[in-house]
């Protein structure tokens, strides 16, 4: 008895350790799995590719004929880059290229299959009435050939919903392409507006820095009180701390835009400084209109109809398999024998018919689930329509808020200005206090970046508004009809260099 027991006693360790070691498969040499949740896993050495490193001297990613423009980018150097560069388009255009490749492969359902085969066979036959018993060798190459003449819409089927998926990819890489260029113009327009901004900072420091310096005049020959000093001196401190955030602000502001590029966030480049004044016009084209050409010219709009389109092809391919389908077949092949009794050339030549009969109402639910799967897709597409709409009735009214906000900045901006000089005016003759004085510059400055906000935030507007009604063009261009005037003509700070 004990010997049994000792003997069950081993078979039961070896099967736990097997257990065991069949719990957490190892690779190359390391656990396949971390030994509990709190710990990472530690991946063996080989099994991550590692990635190149990355460097400020690193233009690889930039093309060729506009490495030698990286510190003067214009808006159009930045469309035309992020179009080349960003990984998004050229994973849209692989899709692309895939689909239009899956198109020719369904054609090829409407020609013949022909394969080619060679045998060798070694034989050995009994003994019989008619012949001795022996061994042969034969060998030799065949020929088939199979061609399905009728199939009642199962092909035409599978070549349509390739054709619509085909028109889908490359829609959708349309969509992918405007709004690669959207999303590379705002990260311009963000960072342009940013630079703006610390070129504002810059100004309302210098007015900081001339009220102390009154302030201390004054307090000197006694006109002020120290509490005067203090007060200017805290009115700088934060101005230059607004400074400080700005200047943080536009470094990330660098980053979106290097990415919206697809360059490593340290690759140096600079903007072109932007001279003159930024026009901000009226549209003239109703809300209406552009609704009704964004259902005209919206890619991704499209591509959801051929991909229900697409959907309601696969009706016909799964009721094609309800009907017969009639096959013609045929080989020919070349028999060579060691003896050459058996050799010489041989083939055959079919026509068969396929009826479908009974397979437990599969086809039927193949059928209905085709349908009704088409269904959800269209009304998908239609839920696309209706965001459409959305959207461009959205960025519509946001860009006319936008262009409303730019003439009421320009009059707070003016405003502002005129109380400025009126506070600084009184409290040099000694009639206003400096509490009046620095929340007029602060005013000021507020006014100042409510005023830069506001103009490139139109421009943020017109061009959502492009790309929301399917017409933002590749090289930014935003074709809409806007009056002869400007609303705006003061002139832009000049966006400070890196």
């Amino acid at each position: 008895m004990s010997h049994t027991n000792r003997l069950l006693q081993a078979i039961f360790t070896a099967v736990v350790l097997v257990t065991a070691g069949c719990g957490t498969p190892r690779v190359n040499g390391v656990a396949g799995a971390s030994p509990s949740p709190s710990v990472p896993w530690t991946p063996p050495a080989g099994a991550v590719k590692p990635e190149p490193f990355v460097t400020q001297a690193q233009t690889d990613a930039v093309p060729p004929d506009l490495r030698e423009r990286m510190q003067q980018l214009s808006l159009a150097d930045v469309v035309d880059l992020a179009l080349r560069n960003n990984p998004a388009t050229r994973a849209s255009w692989s899709q692309a290229r895939a689909a239009a490749d899956l198109l020719g492969s369904a054609r090829g359902q409407f020609f013949p299959t022909v394969n080619g085969s060679a045998t060798v066979s070694r034989i050995k036959s009994p003994a019989t009435n008619a012949r001795p018993a022996g061994i042969r060798t034969e060998y030799g190459p065949s020929v088939s050939l199979n061609y399905l003449l009728l199939d009642f819409g199962g092909r035409s089927g599978s070549v349509e919903r390739a054709r619509q998926n085909l028109f889908a990819a490359n829609l959708s890489h349309n969509a992918t392409l405007q709004n690669t260029v959207l999303q590379a113009q705002v990260a311009y327009f963000n960072y342009m507006a940013t630079a703006a901004l610390l070129a504002a900072e810059r100004s309302a420091i210098a007015e900081a820095q001339a009220n102390l310096n009154a302030a201390q005049q004054r307090n000197r020959v006694g006109l002020a009180t120290i509490a005067d000093v203090l007060q200017a001196r805290t009115a700088l401190s934060q101005e230059q701390l607004n400074l400080e955030t700005t200047q943080g602000n536009l470094q990330a502001a660098r980053g979106s835009l290097a990415a919206a590029l697809g360059l490593p966030a340290n690759l140096p480049f600079e903007l072109e400084p932007l001279a003159g004044t930024i026009p901000v016009r009226a549209m003239t084209q109703s809300v209406d209109s552009i609704i009704n050409e964004a259902l005209r010219n919206r890619p991704d709009l499209a591509a959801a109809r051929a991909q229900a389109a697409a959907a309601y092809s696969q009706v016909r391919i799964a009721r094609s398999a309800e009907f017969p389908s009639l096959n013609l077949t045929g080989t020919g092949a070349r028999t060579y024998t060691s003896p050459s009794t058996f050799a010489g050339p041989s083939y055959s030549v079919g026509l068969g018919l396929s009826i479908p009969i009974f397979n437990g109402f599969s086809h039927q639910y193949d059928v209905a689930a085709a349908r009704a799967q088409a269904d959800a897709v269209s009304a998908l597409a239609d839920q696309t329509r209706q965001q459409v709409v959305t959207e461009v009735f959205v960025s519509y009214y946001a860009l006319q808020t936008a262009q409303q906000r730019v003439a009421t900045a320009d009059d707070l901006l003016a405003s502002a200005e005129q109380s400025v000089q009126v506070a600084a005016g009184r409290y040099r003759e000694g009639v206003g206090s400096i509490i009046d004085l620095l929340t007029a510059q602060s005013a000021l400055a507020t006014a100042r970046a409510q005023q830069v906000q506001s103009r490139w935030q139109w421009y943020t507007s017109l061009v959502q508004l492009a790309r929301d009604a399917g017409v933002l063009g590749v090289r930014g261009e935003t074709p809409f009809p806007f009056s002869a005037d400007s609303t705006v003509s003061r002139p832009n700070p000049t966006p400070a260099t890196r």
